[in-house]
């Protein structure tokens, strides 16, 4: 059965088909599946934006929708940048803008008050509007500065301490076995295949 991810984004849809291949599924972008729209995020909270994402696009095409929505929590910013983690830097910001946005933000703060969490909520919605949700979490903080070049968005200046690394140092294999996403995505792989029969 295909999926389609309510995302065009490649470094996400090419993260989500490594998770999703085990399971048989098939997960095309939104824009492959023939959905251009672009949904506007008015949740105030990860999950009510990854629900509203995924209940548009298996509507509008009729096929089950799977949609994230996921961010940075900073303890020291009160939970900022969170929902507007993409818009932190503003309209058409580049990755390494939000990342230099969020460490002037830090500057002087030190490592031991940098405590972050990636966070992702993954929804899939089927057409008749039944949704099946779940969390994921990454502990770790902000770097004093970026470091590695694999990944996207704030992960080169999301250092994990047991590690000492940041998550742009880690390999694809190793970023999917703790990210965020993956977590919330396996949560949600455990019951997959039986809340898709009821499509």
């Amino acid at each position: 059965m295909d999926l389609v991810l309510a995302s065009n984004n490649q470094g996400k849809l090419r993260e989500i088909r490594q998770i999703m291949e085990p399971l048989g599924l098939e997960v095309l972008s939104a824009a492959q599946a023939g959905f251009s729209q672009e949904v506007e995020e008015t949740g105030q909270t990860f999950e009510a934006n990854a629900k509203l994402k995924a209940c548009i696009v298996a509507q509008v095409l009729g096929l089950p929708a799977l949609a994230d929505d996921s961010g940075l929590v900073v303890e020291a910013l009160g939970g900022a940048p969170g929902v507007y983690s993409a818009r932190y830097a503003g309209p058409g910001a580049s990755d390494a803008e939000r990342s230099g946005k969020l460490l002037k933000k830090l500057d002087g703060v030190p490592p031991e008050k940098r405590g972050a969490a990636f966070v992702c909520v993954m929804a899939c919605c089927l057409p008749s509007g039944l949704m099946l949700t779940a969390e994921g979490r990454l502990e770790g903080r902000i770097a004093l500065q970026p470091a590695g070049d694999n990944g996207f968005g704030y992960d080169p200046v999301f250092e994990l301490p047991e590690r000492g690394c940041t998550v742009a140092q880690l390999s694809a294999a190793e970023k999917n076995a703790i990210s965020h996403r993956g977590r919330a995505l396996r949560r949600l792989a455990e019951h997959l295949k039986d809340f898709l029969k009821q499509a």
